[in-house]
């Protein structure tokens, strides 16, 4: 994709050849050094020296292995196994919060088409009541300290629920001495390829061990061949997203969105990469994001665009296409575009390549996180801390 950037008032204009527009866009400002609105900070995104200082928690890294991760998570789930019992089930609920969700969300978007039971996420300390001896119940908490999943445990097992673990190793993981003293069935990992450590950067693990845990219990079949090529695509497209390219679509949808709201927008089988990518604007860049779903978002939110009156100066939307969404979608999302563009509002496209739901599925989670980390630099923040998030737990934790 390519994007013709207009220069806000604050960059020095450059020229810059365009080879996929074969024309001079009338500025690119990605190969200069520029000052970040309202902030000390003076960035170059192609600088990967002076990106990796900004870096600390090595989250470019973890991007990088996105292929790699899951690779791995699929070596290491054939060590684990799940009663036959567990597979007569009628729905699967998941217990997990933030980032530990992430991967079971875009599952039961991308897949609901294909999954044998209906797929759930529950996000809290309340255990459903439908939840009962003929539901696959998944504790997924990276940390495995997660307060609110832990405590869904005893009301789960009390329903006779078929209990499953998914957490990564570490020494302070309370979930997986719960398995081991409960005799737990789960996919316990090693994230070896997230040295960032944060979950929402370890969605390779999420998503794929997830899978594993529902191929395990014949809820779903995904298949070597279709596996094989999500990381060989993510490879070649991750490629062209890296630090080190000048012509980045990644980096020119970042600094499109600097300094304003972001909202989202994709068909409903992209529902669960939506959220998943608002959590990222959230945590890693710091921006407040949210997302809207083809088609119901054009019964509600096409008349909110209007107000407040200055809507055009602070939001941007970021549409997400895909030709695996339905021929209606693609044309709402096409009449959609346009009413935002006619509120005057900024508009950015981002076109999904696979030819596979799933593929699009983690291309998207690829592309979001680059977006998300250069977006980090723009805003001067490093994206791996997560500051309001630590302050929250610990005040929390005094209160008890």
């Amino acid at each position: 994709m390519s994007i013709l950037v207009k220069c806000p008032t604050w960059i020095e204009p450059i020229r810059f050849f365009d080879p996929i527009f074969q024309k001079t866009p009338e500025c690119y400002i990605l190969n200069t050094r520029y000052q970040i609105p309202n902030t000390k900070y003076i960035m170059n995104l192609n600088d990967i020296k002076e990106i990796s200082n900004f870096d600390s928690g090595r989250v470019a890294e973890s991007i990088v292995l996105l292929p790699d991760q899951i690779s791995d998570a699929i070596k290491q789930a054939k060590r684990f196994s799940i009663p036959s019992s567990y597979r007569k089930v009628d729905k699967v609920v998941v217990s997990g919060m933030g980032g530990s969700n992430l991967g079971a969300r875009i599952i039961a978007s991308a897949f609901k088409d294909v999954l044998s039971v209906p797929m759930m996420i529950e996000a809290g300390y309340v255990v459903p009541n439908y939840v009962d001896k003929k539901t696959l119940f998944i504790l997924s908490s990276y940390s495995g300290s997660t307060e609110e999943t832990i405590s869904t445990y005893a009301e789960a097992k009390k329903r006779k629920a078929k209990i499953v673990v998914i957490s990564s190793k570490n020494s302070n993981n309370r979930l997986w001495d719960l398995m081991r003293k409960e005799r737990l069935s789960g996919f316990i990992f090693d994230p070896i390829a997230n040295p960032s450590k944060q979950p929402r950067m370890a969605l390779g693990y999420a998503l794929f061990g997830m899978i594993a845990i529902l191929e395990k219990g014949g809820l779903l079949k995904v298949g070597n061949k279709a596996k094989e090529r999500v990381i060989a695509e993510l490879k070649a497209s991750g490629k062209k997203l890296d630090i080190g390219v000048l012509d980045n679509p990644a980096k020119r949808v970042a600094l499109e969105a600097s300094g304003r709201q972001v909202f989202l927008v994709g068909g409903d089988f992209l529902e669960g990469n939506l959220h998943a990518l608002r959590n990222q604007f959230c945590e890693n860049s710091k921006n407040i994001a949210s997302y809207l779903v083809l088609p119901d978002m054009n019964h509600y939110a096409l008349e909110s665009l209007g107000n407040p009156l200055d809507n055009k100066d602070h939001l941007i939307f970021i549409f997400f296409k895909s030709a695996l969404c339905g021929k209606e979608v693609q044309r709402r999302l096409e009449l959609t575009r346009q009413v935002v563009e006619k509120n005057g509002i900024k508009i950015v496209e981002w076109s999904l390549k696979s030819k596979t739901k799933l593929g699009q599925a983690a291309e998207m989670l690829q592309a979001g996180s680059w977006i998300t980390f250069y977006l980090a630099f723009l805003n001067g923040v490093d994206p791996v801390k997560i500051p309001w998030v630590d302050w929250f737990k610990e005040k929390l934790a005094e209160g008890r």
